[in-house]
C-alpha cells in the first residue's frame, strides 16, 4: 500500500486494500439477518454486543489481524451498538482488542510510561513526538511531575535525540497499549475529561480524512470513525517506529468498513444520490 493513500479520495483508499475474501459477506447478504449463537439476536453478518459472526457465517470465515500493540476502546454508554465500528476491532483482532463501557475505564496510573491516547485535542502529539515522551520517561524514572506536564518537545530534536527515538523498534519500544475513545464527537467530553485518562499522552492523527458514511455534520472530515483511527494508527506505528515496509499487514482491519462503504455507496449511486 502506498504511503500517501490518506491523500486520495475514500474510494481509491478502500479500492487498494489488501483484504481476504469478502464472498462471506456477499454471501450472508443475500441470505439475510441470521441469529447470533450467544444471544439469538437478529444480525447481518456478525452480532455486534458479543463480537462473534451470526449463524450463516462459518466460524473461521472472517480474516484474523495481529496488532502490533495492544487496543483499549472506552464506548460511550449512549453510543448505539450497531453504528459503532469498534466491534470491528474486535471481531477483526480479538485477541489485542478489549472493549469497555463508559464508567469502566482501566487503571492506567501504573502503565503511563507505556500508554498512549489517540485522540484529537489541543495538546495532541505526533506519534513520533508521544513515543518519544515515553522513552524519555522509561529513561528518567524518578521524574514525579506527570508526564504530559513535561514541556512540548522541540521540533528541531538534536541528531542524538532523533537516534535514540528511531531505536525504539520491537526490542526497545516502551509502547504497549492505545486506547481509544468510541463516541459521537459531540459525546466525547465527559469521557475525554475523565480524571482517569488525564496522565495519559495524546496523539493526534490530523493528516488523514474520514471515508465514514455517518461522518457528523460541521465536524471536520479529520474526525475518523474508531476503526479507521485503530487501522491508520497501527500503520504508522509499523511504518515509523517498528520502521518496517508496510505490506497490507493490518488492512484487514476495514474488512467489514470497506464492504459497508461499497454497498451505501452503491445504493446512493443507484438512488441517483451520487
Amino acid at each position: 500500500m502506498s504511503s500517501n493513500k490518506q491523500d486520495t479520495s475514500g474510494n481509491n483508499l478502500l479500492e487498494e486494500l489488501k483484504l481476504s475474501s469478502q464472498v462471506v459477506l456477499e454471501t450472508a447478504q443475500k441470505k439475510g439477518r441470521s441469529k447470533c449463537p450467544k444471544c439469538n439476536g437478529s444480525r447481518m453478518f456478525y452480532c455486534y454486543t458479543c463480537y462473534v459472526p451470526v449463524e450463516s457465517v462459518p466460524t473461521g470465515d472472517f480474516p484474523t489481524v495481529k496488532l502490533p500493540v495492544k487496543i483499549d476502546i472506552i464506548k460511550h454508554p449512549n453510543e448505539t451498538d450497531g453504528k459503532s465500528t469498534a466491534a470491528h476491532a474486535k471481531l477483526l483482532a480479538h485477541e489485542d482488542v478489549t472493549i469497555y463501557t463508559y464508567p469502566s475505564i482501566p487503571d492506567y496510573d501504573k502503565q503511563i510510561h507505556e500508554v498512549v491516547l489517540v485522540f484529537p485535542s489541543p495538546n495532541a502529539v505526533s506519534l513520533k513526538e508521544g513515543l518519544q515522551y515515553l522513552t524519555q520517561y522509561n529513561q528518567n524514572k524518578d521524574f514525579t511531575e506527570p508526564i504530559t506536564k513535561r514541556p512540548r518537545l522541540d521540533p528541531d530534536t538534536s541528531d542524538s535525540e532523533d537516534k535514540d527515538m528511531k531505536s525504539a523498534g520491537e526490542e526497545n519500544n516502551h509502547l504497549k497499549k492505545v486506547v481509544f475513545i468510541d463516541s459521537t464527537w459531540n459525546q466525547t467530553s465527559k469521557i475525554i475529561s475523565d480524571e482517569r485518562l488525564q496522565g495519559l499522552v495524546s496523539v493526534g492523527l490530523t493528516e488523514r480524512k474520514t471515508c465514514f458514511w455517518r461522518h457528523q455534520k460541521g465536524s471536520p472530515d479529520t474526525y475518523l470513525s474508531t476503526i479507521e483511527a485503530i487501522y491508520y494508527f497501527v500503520v504508522d506505528f509499523h511504518k515509523q517506529i517498528l520502521e518496517k515496509d508496510y505490506n497490507g499487514e493490518y488492512d484487514n482491519l476495514l474488512f467489514f468498513f470497506s464492504f459497508m462503504y461499497k454497498l451505501i455507496r452503491d445504493a446512493k449511486q443507484a438512488a441517483g444520490k451520487l
